[in-house]
């Protein structure tokens, strides 16, 4: 029975999967498989039975992943499944900074207690006065399962929209609307939208992209959000945009003390994903993967083991091997199992950077005497058996 730690509730929309192979155990020391949404495991201690943590999220900057991918723990996110909900408080966002909603909102509730809130409403409203969002152009930055469904919305909006991807997947070009214009530099962006919404993972390349340059080619008056990484934006700069009125909105779901006191920032408190669906969705297909792994081997949507899918095994053995991406691996793994008298129908293997994962598939079960043998072999990390 295959045991499964929770480092954070999860829904049971997804832990209503698992069948009677699995038991959800207190103990994280004991756990083969971990499920994790925002606690940080940058500190724990990596249990040796730990095979798998699945992350029921997008982002993962709360797990170590180079240490996982040292001792064999394949990490897994869910890509696309909180899309719909970021995609929905990205939409709210633009209407928020185009009308002062707001400020209206707060102007309601000190006159609660005026006996003529309706003739006063009448003359106070044009303090709250805005623009529609149709007709605007909008650039998204980052084109993946959320940017997506963001700028296919603001088409359907009416907005002219602006999409910037340079790795931009199959899947995603396919599911995009042929309305929205493809744009070749961000720059181009900075310069003619309107609004700005980016959607674009974390990395050392994109870390504080919105910056003081990038403001300076933008229009004034721009509106920009920030729904994806609080980092992502040079909030300093930020900053100085907001008071010099180059930026009239800005809009983060990343609450800290700097964006909290901007003036001219409208800040959620990290709702982007906080929706029952979005929290079922990460939940099902966190689930999903983990019991794919366990039970077929299969990784799919890992973040430091490269993807590798054989399918359910039709033979009647299989092994799955983690192991550095250096040469020669694959004939020792085939001559130690051929030194079994053992035929391998069936294989694959990929990469991902420093490391690589091999499915073998057997004419007959796997042998303690193979895995001892590829156990043996430099550079192998972790050996296990399916069947």
């Amino acid at each position: 029975m295959t045991k499964i730690n929770c480092l954070n509730p999860i829904s049971n929309k997804g832990l209503d999967l698992l069948s009677d192979q699995y038991e959800i155990v207190d103990d994280y020391n004991a756990a083969e498989a971990v499920l994790v949404r925002s606690a940080v495991m940058h500190d724990m201690d990596l249990p040796d039975s730990l095979l798998a943590v699945a992350r029921a999220g997008a982002g993962v900057n709360n797990i170590p992943l180079d240490k996982c991918a040292d001792k064999g723990v394949v990490v897994f996110n869910t890509p696309g499944a909180n899309a719909n909900g970021v995609k929905e408080l990205v939409i709210a966002g633009m209407l928020l900074a185009a009308r002062d909603i707001a400020g209206g909102i707060s102007w309601a509730k000190s006159a609660k207690d005026d006996e003529n809130v309706a003739k006063a409403a009448e003359k106070e409203k044009k303090k709250f006065a805005g623009t529609e969002i149709a007709g605007k152009k909008l650039g998204v930055i980052g084109l993946g399962a959320i940017g997506v469904k963001v700028a296919n919305a603001a088409v359907a909006l009416g907005m002219e929209v602006y999409g910037y991807d340079p790795y931009i997947s199959i899947a995603g070009a396919w599911n995009l609307s042929r309305s929205v214009k493809h744009i070749a530099t961000t720059e181009e962006i900075f310069k003619e939208c309107d609004y700005i919404t980016i959607h674009v993972p974390l990395l050392d390349s994109t870390k504080g992209m919105i910056n003081k340059e990038a403001f300076d080619m933008m229009k004034d008056g721009v509106v920009v959000l920030n729904y994806a990484r609080d980092v992502l934006v040079d909030e300093e700069a930020m900053a100085e945009a907001l008071k010099s009125g180059k930026v009239k909105r800005y809009m983060t779901d990343f609450a800290n003390p700097l964006s909290v006191n901007m003036e001219g920032a409208i800040v959620t408190p990290h709702l982007g994903a906080s929706t029952e669906e979005s929290e079922d969705n990460c939940a099902v297909m966190a689930v999903n993967e983990i019991m794919d792994f366990i039970e077929n081997g299969n990784i799919k949507n890992s973040v430091n083991y490269p993807n590798c899918d054989m399918g359910v095994c039709g033979k009647a053995g299989r092994v799955t091997i983690c192991h550095k991406n250096i040469p020669n691996m694959i004939g020792q793994f085939t001559s130690a199992v051929a030194s079994e008298n053992i035929n391998i129908p069936d294989m694959t293997n990929k990469s991902r950077g420093d490391y690589s994962y091999t499915i073998l598939d057997l004419d007959s079960p796997a042998s303690q005497a193979i895995v001892n043998k590829i156990e043996a072999i430099d550079g192998v990390i972790k050996v296990r058996v399916i069947k």
